[in-house]
């Protein structure tokens, strides 16, 4: 290989091409066309004199050699953000950094909606993209093609720096109209009505079913299943269903008629941790939005009460 002829925009095309392994999903998180992105795959394929990425059926899909360049790419380029262009960017007011967050549409309502307006005036050119944890798991960080994961503790990845940053109390909802009458809810008619939860990392489970059999020895009647809560809570409009949400997130839902509804047993509460991967640790910018975050997040704690 040419080593002398290295393209560090070559590189990050290359790592963005093996995580979509699609030209047009490239082309766009690339911000460019896709005929200079395929001219872009073109070269690199010269490059390592490999085809890289070959097209099977209607994917693309990674050669061997591809996918041994992977993991060095994302070491290399993780260095280079870390170390690098990170002392180039220090200051938050000038900066155009493009942060990439895994979280919850209950933490960016609660947490980030006022981080957002204190970024807004701080640092205007700094652009955000929220990922759902339903569909995306931490290992987008591995990857570097993730800036933050939040989620409850036992999804960290060990070894990775953590912070905790909210605590909320779980609670049982349902349509207010249809419990109208009803302020507690008996353990028979919560594990015999439907409910609607939702999905964690491909998986179609949230973390506390384990807490239900580990603990009450039952497992809820799960009917709906969707990636957010906010579907969640209007699945619940017009019908019998239940559901058990983080109860900050009922300020959030004022506009539909939901009620919270008692329950004999109490449900555990919801810790919230932000991880991010070692090589973002020292990042200056990276370091100033974790700061903001959690002094944004203590404030609102501070108030509350």
């Amino acid at each position: 290989m040419r080593v002398e002829q290295l393209d560090l925009n070559l590189l990050l095309a290359l790592e963005i091409l093996l995580e979509e392994q699609n030209i047009t999903r490239a082309s766009e998180r690339l911000h460019l066309s896709q005929s200079a992105t395929s001219s872009i795959l073109a070269r690199l394929r010269a490059y390592f004199e490999d085809d890289l990425l070959v097209q099977v059926g209607r994917t693309m899909q990674p050669t061997p050699y591809a996918l041994e360049l992977a993991q060095p790419v994302r070491q290399i380029l993780g260095i280079v953000r870390a170390s690098i262009t990170s002392k180039r960017q220090n200051d938050p007011a000038s900066s155009q950094r493009h942060f990439r967050i895994i979280a919850s549409d209950y933490i960016t309502q609660v947490v980030f909606c006022p981080v957002l307006a204190i970024v807004a005036d701080m640092a205007p050119n700094i652009t955000f993209e929220f990922l759902t944890p339903f569909s995306h798991g931490a290992d987008l960080l591995a990857k570097g093609a993730a800036d933050l994961f939040i989620a409850p503790k036992p999804n960290m990845i060990e070894g990775y720096p953590q912070e905790f940053l909210i605590a909320d109390e779980l609670v049982c909802i349902g349509d207010g109209n249809h419990y109208s009458e009803t302020t507690l809810i008996s353990k028979e008619a919560f594990f015999s009505a439907g409910h609607v939860t939702v999905g964690f990392e491909r998986i179609s489970r949230f973390s506390i079913e384990t807490w239900f059999e580990e603990t009450l020895g039952n497992q809820r009647r799960i009917e709906i299943i969707n990636n957010d809560f906010n579907t969640l809570c209007k699945a619940l409009v017009g019908s019998s269903r239940l559901a058990v949400i983080p109860g900050k997130y009922i300020d959030q839902q004022k506009h539909l008629p939901l009620k919270i509804l008692e329950t004999p047993f109490r449900l555990p509460e919801l810790n919230e941790y932000m991880t991010w991967h070692p090589t973002l640790d020292g990042d200056p910018i990276h370091r100033w939005l974790r700061q903001l975050i959690t002094t944004t997040v203590n404030a609102a704690r501070c108030s509350e009460g």
